[in-house]
């Protein structure tokens, strides 16, 4: 799924002794820790990486990040995914194996709600990778491409082949993906011995030991305003966590209105049409941002009810939904364990 960068990230200074400077991406809290922040661009949307080491490690990131790229990049055409795509004789990687494998089994567990052949559907409706000349689809065109759309109608062999049970079949792992770079770079700084860091691709995240003032990171969740631009960069609530990923799926900022009605890029697999649910953006918290990453845009796509549900069936995850009531007001429901992230 493409996405805009729902999550905001927030560092909160904390006492007035400390001074923070900021020279050649090197954060100098006083005199104790020195944090490194990397930024960049990839996958066609920022990266921003602030760890604690004592040098910088950006070289090794990107070297990561373009790993990632030649294997799951839709807007690579040698990608490993756009070779597929195309049909051609692949042997899938090892990034793109767990991707899929990942993604099939949290397809399974929200019933088809998540599905990485949803993309000729998102693609017809002007939200995906290939832009469609008339992106207001028929319902006999919808009917079409139901047809080559389902996660059961795909599968990978033992030595790394995807089969199709059509060859017309697209894959998109844009709403999983993005999760799993993140983890990927967070298993980078691990493996330099790094247990303070904040990993931020696109808005997706990934978290670990303590800030630079010492405590717990703050994430910051966007109130869901229409705002396509980003411009407000209001608050709805701040979450102060460690150790997990987060992801936040929304339907706020990527939308068009045609004929007075406004198309959301959720798509619902099985119907082939934008979701019209009451769910204004969907944040969750996972051991993991890949997982994190593709049960927030599957909750999208199950609305309220059954997605709140699903949630309380599975004690790894924890989520915060804002949705609109029937007077257009904000609503947020919150799994328990949630609770005592949320700071405000």
């Amino acid at each position: 799924m493409k996405k805009s960068n729902y999550l905001w990230l927030i560092l909160l200074v904390a006492g007035t002794a400390l001074i923070l400077l900021r020279q050649n991406g090197i954060i100098s809290w006083g005199e104790g820790r020195s944090y490194h922040n990397d930024k960049g661009l990839i996958f066609g949307t920022m990266y921003s990486i602030t760890y604690e080491h004592d040098k910088s490690l950006k070289l090794d990131i990107d070297k990561r990040l373009l790993l990632f790229d030649a294997s799951l990049s839709m807007f690579n055409d040698t990608s490993v995914i756009s070779r597929i795509n195309q049909n051609e004789d692949v042997i899938a990687d090892s990034l793109f194996v767990n991707v899929f494998r990942q993604a099939m089994k949290i397809s399974e567990s929200t019933d088809g709600s998540f599905d990485i052949t949803v993309a000729p559907l998102v693609n017809a409706w002007g939200f995906g990778f290939t832009k469609s000349e008339n992106a207001n689809p028929d319902k006999a065109k919808i009917d079409s491409l139901l047809q080559i759309v389902g996660w059961q109608k795909v599968h990978l062999t033992p030595e790394g082949k995807v089969v199709k049970q059509d060859p017309r079949i697209t894959l998109d792992c844009s709403a999983i993906a993005k999760g799993y770079a993140v983890d990927f770079i967070a298993d980078l700084l691990r493996g330099e011995g790094v247990q303070n860091f904040m990993v931020d691709i696109g808005g997706e995240v990934v978290v670990s030991g303590a800030n630079p003032s010492g405590e717990l990171w703050r994430i910051g969740i966007s109130k869901p305003d229409d705002d396509p631009e980003s411009r407000n960069q209001d608050l709805q609530t701040i979450l102060k966590i460690t150790n997990s990923g987060i992801a936040t799926s929304g339907n706020y900022r990527n939308f068009y209105f045609r004929d007075g009605m406004k198309y959301a890029h959720t798509i619902d697999p099985k119907t082939g049409y934008p979701v019209q649910h009451s769910i204004l953006s969907s944040t969750v918290i996972a051991k993991d941002c890949m997982t994190a990453d593709a049960y927030a845009t599957a909750f999208m796509v199950m609305g309220l009810e059954r997605a709140s549900a699903l949630v309380e069936q599975h004690s790894e995850l924890e989520a915060y939904f804002i949705y609109g009531d029937e007077n257009g007001n904000y609503k947020t429901y919150m799994t328990d364990g949630m609770k005592k992230f949320v700071t405000k």
